[in-house]
């Protein structure tokens, strides 16, 4: 990899886990002095917003051969974290004090803050291998977390706002179905699609583990 490509993912990556250091810093500090998880959004939404976005560089890295990953499981990891974000979260004022947000952003700044420090050392060659064990075995618990008890919870709770607000109608409005029936399809195939995701990530870290465990023996 020519030094400008690893200079500048280094520089990317190094201020993603920062960002994401920071907003769970901002959360923490704030449930610890509010003793309530309501303030989450207000704490860190705005950052979280900016750096999910931002994490669309990752889909091309992809594309562009940078990085092995290929644009395929990053596309989809960035669309599916990406509208749910800004098209529920953020938009949906009822939503944003739940439980479920702290839980969702929690789990993913603790899952980017490790894989974007890996990514970082990684550039570098220079990553301890008990990074590279939490990388491909934290997201076992986060993952599924992030999913099940933010992300989908907080989807199912806001369909009846969406419904009744008839939420993005002017997009929707030339087409046969609406945001509340696109969201009602999306919680139906969202499991799967995320399953789709979580056992790549077991592949992943069957193959990265092995190699781990060959540089062990060695």
């Amino acid at each position: 990899m020519p030094p400008p490509v690893k200079l500048y993912l280094l520089a990317y990556n190094s201020l993603q886990a920062t960002g994401w250091a920071v907003a769970l810093i901002q959360i923490l500090t704030t449930v610890a002095s509010t003793s309530s998880v309501a303030g989450t959004y207000v704490a860190a939404g705005n950052l979280t917003c900016l750096l999910q976005t931002a994490a669309f560089m990752e889909v091309l890295h992809g594309a562009l051969g940078i990085v092995p990953s290929g644009a395929l499981f990053p596309l989809m990891q960035w669309g599916g974290r990406t509208h749910f974000l800004l098209a529920v979260v953020h938009r949906i004022r009822e939503v944003q004090e739940l439980t479920s947000v702290f839980i969702t952003f929690v789990a993913w700044s603790l899952s980017d803050i490790i894989r974007y420090l890996h990514y970082a050392l990684n550039s570098l060659g220079s990553c301890p291998s008990w990074l590279t064990y939490i990388r491909y075995t934290a997201f076992i618990a986060l993952y599924p977390a992030g999913m099940a008890l933010g992300e989908m919870l907080i989807m199912i709770r806001a369909l009846p706002i969406v419904k009744k607000t008839n939420l993005y109608a002017n997009f929707f409005g030339a087409l046969p179905f609406n945001y509340y029936d696109f969201l009602r399809v999306l919680l139906l195939v969202y499991p799967f699609l995320w399953l789709k995701l979580y056992l790549h990530l077991f592949k992943q870290r069957r193959s990265k583990l092995r190699k781990w465990h060959g540089r062990k023996k060695e």
